[in-house]
């Protein structure tokens, strides 16, 4: 179900996926171990859909593993995962510390049921204490695929580039409608607001982009606001047709 867990002098210097990304150049052990790689890769998917597949309505919690506790941003993630208990939805992090731990700690606290979906990591990091129910892998995009399939929606708190490789992510899939009826909801104006000038007034005003790919998400500071978008049944139109635009 993961990688076994090392810590201090026991962490190994590469992990599984850089083993799979980095081949050497010009080498040919590939031929003949990256289609054993395939059923480790198998082994992820299917611990990862056996475990969490009687989860129940859940949302994902994403933000930066590197959120103090006692923060006014840990207290909002500690919030958001006790709402979301109150809502009737299980919370799911990357289970690690910081506003993943905060959500994980809300939801915990609340009684409800706290994920945690680590990966492994090249420095030590592991679990957070709140996490119920665990899984690590070490594929990120085997983590990211339980992240959408388990999830109704994502809150995105504030958070570094791994928080904004989940969102985008998020926004690829729901904008060429992989996924329907996905809210996103930003948290934190003040600090989101910069990406979103950045959306608008360079990659929309460019036409890399549709001035309604701006409707993907939401962005709020309040937690009830928060909340209510992120579980009800659709962020998207219920009608018309919806212009896929090329996410490149």
């Amino acid at each position: 179900m993961g990688p076994v867990l090392r810590r201090r002098g026991q962490v190994e210097p590469s992990t599984t996926d850089q083993r799979l990304l980095d081949s050497p150049q010009g080498a040919t052990d590939w031929v003949h171990t990256d289609p054993w790689r395939v059923m480790r890769i198998q082994s992820e998917f299917v611990e990862g859909f056996g475990t969490l597949a009687e989860l129940g309505p859940a949302v994902s919690v994403f933000g930066s593993a590197r959120t103090p506790p006692g923060t006014p941003e840990y207290e909002t993630g500690m919030r958001i995962g006790r709402a979301l208990v109150d809502a009737g939805f299980a919370v799911i992090t990357g289970g690690g510390p910081g506003a993943m731990e905060a959500a994980n700690r809300g939801a915990c606290e609340a009684g409800g049921v706290s994920v945690g979906l680590g990966i492994e990591l090249p420095f030590e990091q592991g679990l957070n204490r709140y996490v119920d129910i665990g899984v690590n892998f070490r594929y990120f995009f085997v983590r990211k695929t339980m992240f959408v399939k388990y999830a109704r929606g994502f809150v995105v708190l504030p958070g570094g580039l791994g928080t904004l490789d989940e969102l985008f992510e998020a926004l690829t899939l729901v904008q060429t409608r992989k996924v329907t009826r996905f809210p996103i909801v930003l948290f934190g104006t003040d600090y989101w607001q910069g990406l979103i000038d950045w959306l608008r007034h360079t990659i929309i005003a460019q036409g890399k982009a549709a001035p309604r790919d701006l409707e993907l998400f939401h962005i709020t500071d309040d937690v009830d606001e928060a909340i209510a978008l992120v579980t009800k049944e659709t962020s998207t139109p219920a009608s018309g047709p919806w212009p896929v635009t090329d996410p490149d």
